[in-house]
């Protein structure tokens, strides 16, 4: 099997497939007023004043802005057009967002100091040539505690 050179469904390598990839849409330009309208649109789940108004995702753990949030799809694209979450690697949907209130603002900073003191007390491996290793999953344990922290907030919603 031939790998796509388009929008790769399989990767190919030495005429072996090695894994699937999912195909994406191409992000859909959109002008600041479309891209709000697109907004209020398909967030049913909250309303939307402007482009500068901010959410915090509960699946990446990031706040992120209306400008921010990737338009896929469209009548040139595949399909209806579809909003997602702009951090690399996150397919969060309008449902996972939450509006930026003071207490969760305080959570987030909360878990993040509470991370950076785990990780400055936990002493760090050195190797052979006397270059610290650090063999810590401090960000493995954040977004352990960053999902704890969501499902907490999805309980309350």
């Amino acid at each position: 099997m031939r790998e796509s050179t388009v929008l790769p469904i399989v990767r190919a390598v030495d005429w072996k497939v090695m894994f699937r990839v999912v195909a994406l849409s191409p992000l859909t330009r959109l002008s600041d007023d479309e891209k709000l309208e697109v907004l209020r649109r398909l967030d049913q789940f909250r309303q939307w004043h402007s482009l500068d108004d901010e959410r915090y995702c509960l699946v990446c753990g990031k706040i992120i802005a209306g400008r921010q949030i990737q338009v896929a799809g469209g009548t040139r694209g595949n399909g209806a057009l579809r909003v997602s979450c702009p951090t690399q690697g996150c397919n969060s949907i309008p449902m996972d967002w939450v509006l930026t209130t003071n207490e969760i603002l305080a959570n987030v900073e909360k878990l993040a100091e509470e991370e950076r003191k785990a990780s400055e007390l936990k002493p760090a491996a050195v190797n052979g040539d006397s270059k610290a290793i650090h063999n810590d999953k401090s960000d493995e344990h954040f977004v352990s505690r960053l999902r704890r922290f969501a499902s907490h907030l999805m309980r309350q919603t």
